[in-house]
């Protein structure tokens, strides 16, 4: 009699031993012509709710099953927050490994240099999968998240930035800010140890935020990067001469949402404007796009020659000039091209 207890015994604990690897190798169930499945996991949510839900789904075969290898294997605690794709034929320990150890999925935001701050906080607005926590998106919160005591303008990193379901506006605007400290700081710190050397002479900017201001004119002055240096000359030996910029951007930029796409002479004559260089001598109070690395370094090694004038050819490209006379001629003789449909002021963009 016991020896029959036993051997049943021995039955029932190998069928539930099968049963329950049957369980664990099942794979989640898809439907046909589909190869993987995107399941969102966000910040505190329990494992537990989500195992049901899933198997509420219809595709996880068993959510005790999961539960239980979560607590072998100490998981729960594991998973992180963020987009995972579950593969097809993926069992429930497959699930757990991605959920703990696997990347999700990522997305990307990208801040273009030579646009202004407002620009990237549309973009940020339009990023999908992200927190909106900063609530109005404004330069003023920006400007109060950062812990700025001036304009947020220019403060944040032109550059492509990764980020995963869950993350928000904040960590994203934090993170380019620091890059953009780092990037000024490093340029600024060579710039110094080139002035300390005797290899250079000094500059007119009397901190690196003013070079972040000129670097800013010198991106909107032109898109090709061999004639940052060049462009960012001529503004240093007016700045040197005592001349005005003269520079249409800070023009347009203080003229905010004023602006509707033509320049006028009353707007180059306006003293009210801060941002009035052809008014104004000396930079504007503030940066008026994001600059780049390439910018900020033509804007600290700036080329060497006696141009003070320069004049958009229509090509993309920039005619320089080292005297007024000089300059009107090829004025001139560049202002025909604006009447043709190939002229642009700025390299043409795809």
């Amino acid at each position: 009699m016991l020896k029959k207890l036993f051997i049943l015994s021995l039955i029932s604990i190998a069928i539930l031993v099968s049963g329950a690897a049957y369980l664990v190798q099942q794979p989640i169930v898809l439907a046909e012509g589909e190869s993987s499945l995107i399941i969102e996991v966000n910040k505190g949510q329990n494992l537990s709710q989500l195992a049901y839900a899933w198997e509420k789904q219809g595709w996880l075969p068993s959510a005790k099953v999961l539960l239980i290898q979560a607590r072998l294997f100490d998981s729960a605690r594991k998973i992180k927050p963020g987009e995972f794709e579950i593969p097809a034929n993926a069992t429930s320990f497959e699930i757990l490994t991605r959920l703990t150890k696997g990347s999700s999925k990522r997305y990307k935001v990208s801040f273009i240099e030579g646009t202004r701050l407002k620009d990237a906080l549309i973009r940020l607005q339009q990023a999908p999968k992200l927190i909106q926590d900063v609530q109005p998106l404004t330069s003023a919160k920006v400007q109060t998240l950062l812990g700025l005591e001036s304009l947020a303008e220019g403060w944040v990193y032109p550059d492509t930035y990764v980020y995963q379901a869950g993350d928000s506006v904040s960590s994203i605007l934090k993170q380019a800010h620091q890059r953009m400290k780092s990037v000024l700081a490093e340029e600024w710190e060579i710039y110094l140890a080139q002035i300390a050397q005797k290899k250079i002479e000094k500059l007119p900017y009397r901190s690196a935020y003013e070079a972040l201001v000129m670097a800013s004119i010198v991106e909107k002055e032109t898109g090709q990067v061999s004639e940052r240096p060049e462009i960012a000359g001529v503004f240093v030996r007016r700045l040197q001469k005592n001349m005005r910029l003269e520079t249409d951007p800070t023009v347009i930029y203080g003229l905010g949402e004023a602006y509707k796409g033509n320049l006028r002479k009353k707007h180059l004559r306006d003293r009210s404007n801060p941002y009035n260089t052809y008014r104004n001598k000396g930079l504007p109070p503030t940066p008026i796009a994001l600059a780049g690395r390439a910018a900020i370094n033509a804007t600290l090694n700036p080329a060497s020659s006696k141009n003070l004038y320069f004049v958009a050819k229509g090509d993309g490209s920039h005619y320089f000039s080292a005297s007024l006379a000089e300059h009107n001629r090829a004025v001139r003789k560049y202002q025909i091209f604006r009447r043709s449909k190939e002229y642009r002021s700025a390299p043409a963009t795809n």
